[in-house]
């Protein structure tokens, strides 16, 4: 059973590049979970204040969001290498004058900027990478295997990122852990450079560009709504975990849910790249987000006063469908964006993954103090169900 299940998975990875490729992506992106917590715990310590630190964290998170689509449209025009470059000097560079900055306690003014200029020149791996995936296959099912396998990594990525520097913080201090995540960060673009799956982009001759570029195609920006809808129930689970362990004096609790939960993300990734689907792609994306939505409301009929470990493996079982979702939609985008958009469109759908994720963490705090300490798991699976209506309607060209 076991070997049947793996066959897939065997069969992906012995084709040519593609081990190479997995390996230096999954170590490129280790930053991506290191930065947020280094940052945060290392403002903390200098500054003394939480409230600073997240606002410091969001104007890096907001730069980034707004620079991605306009990297993707300069690397849909010039190729892939030259804004590598660039960025892989840039953000090393900026990162390094915020850590002086907030060692030496210099004007927030000069941390604000440097870390707009952070998100600016943040390196495009991730995006990258999708569309570098899409390049490297032209079948459905290889493509679907690349992205459900980019996803469990990823996964893999926000789980471990945060860990090592949960560890760093025990032994050290968030000085050498912010400095770990910079080391991280400058290796990690000068592995990304040498990876193979580059020699596999196709650069679009010059072709007549519209300035909304994807937002153009009314199918894509339907798309980006349900990425949108999907990625604030994520939001959601992030505040609502911690929010409800709080609640039952069990703060610690609240890691192991969503560890519980990122468990479950990578089984339920595994489980859908290795499953062939006979409908079209609307319907898989539509009925997943749906089941995610579902399983969402499973969180209200656990009590987990009396039952904390029932709750966590709700938890686990609510995850099983985020890293398929979020497969589907790459997928999506890859079906759908014109080719001399195809890195544009991908920059859009993780800027509409950032704006997600901010405003359901910021809703589910808002809703779990305001109205029910489970009232962000409810919200989470309204928005699912919403938007796995919208995605009903979008229209692909093939099954």
């Amino acid at each position: 059973m076991l070997t049947h299940f793996l066959s897939p998975y065997r069969t992906f990875i012995a084709l040519p590049d593609v081990r190479a490729t997995l390996v230096i992506t999954f170590f490129s992106r280790l930053p991506v979970g290191m930065m947020g917590l280094s940052m945060v715990m290392f403002l903390r310590e200098s500054l003394g204040n939480f409230k600073v630190a997240g606002i410091v964290l969001g104007v890096y998170f907001f730069a980034m969001a707004v620079a991605a689509p306009v990297q993707g449209r300069i690397i849909d025009r010039i190729g892939p290498m030259l804004p590598l470059k660039v960025t892989g000097i840039g953000e090393p560079l900026f990162f390094a004058l915020f850590i002086v900055a907030v060692w030496q306690q210099w004007s927030i003014a000069l941390i604000y900027a440097s870390v707009i200029a952070m998100g600016i020149f943040s390196p495009p791996i991730t995006v990258l990478t999708r569309t570098l995936w899409r390049h490297r296959f032209d079948a459905d099912e290889d493509r679907r295997m690349a992205f459900a396998v980019d996803a469990i990594l990823m996964e893999i990525n926000f789980t471990m990122g945060p860990a090592f520097i949960g560890i760093l913080l025990a032994f050290a201090n968030p000085r050498i852990a912010v400095i770990a995540a910079w080391l991280a960060l400058t290796i990690s673009i000068l592995a990304f450079m040498r990876s193979p799956a580059l020699k596999y982009w196709k650069q679009e001759e010059s072709a007549t560009r519209h300035l909304l570029g994807p937002l153009t195609d009314r199918r894509l920006i339907l798309l980006f709504i349900t990425v949108l809808g999907l990625a604030t129930a994520c939001g959601l689970l992030e505040v609502g975990y911690p929010a409800y362990s709080t609640w039952l004096a069990m703060p610690a609790f609240a890691g192991i849910l969503l560890a519980c939960n990122s468990l479950g993300s990578v089984v339920g990734g595994a489980i859908f790249g290795a499953t062939k689907w006979h409908m079209p792609l609307q319907r898989q994306f539509a009925m997943l987000l749906a089941l995610f939505g579902t399983l969402m409301f499973l969180h209200l009929t656990v009590d987990a006063r009396d039952a904390a470990w029932a709750f966590a493996l709700v938890a686990f079982i609510a995850g099983a469908a985020i890293s398929p979702a979020f497969a589907s939609q790459a997928l999506m985008v890859s079906r759908l964006a014109p080719a001399k958009y195809a890195t544009e469109a991908f920059t859009w759908s993780g800027t509409f993954i950032v704006s997600g994720l901010g405003a359901g963490i910021a809703l589910g705090g808002a809703l779990s103090e305001i109205y029910h300490i489970k009232a962000p798991f409810a919200a989470g699976g309204a928005i699912l169900l919403v938007v796995a209506a919208l995605a009903l309607m979008l229209k692909t060209d093939a099954k």
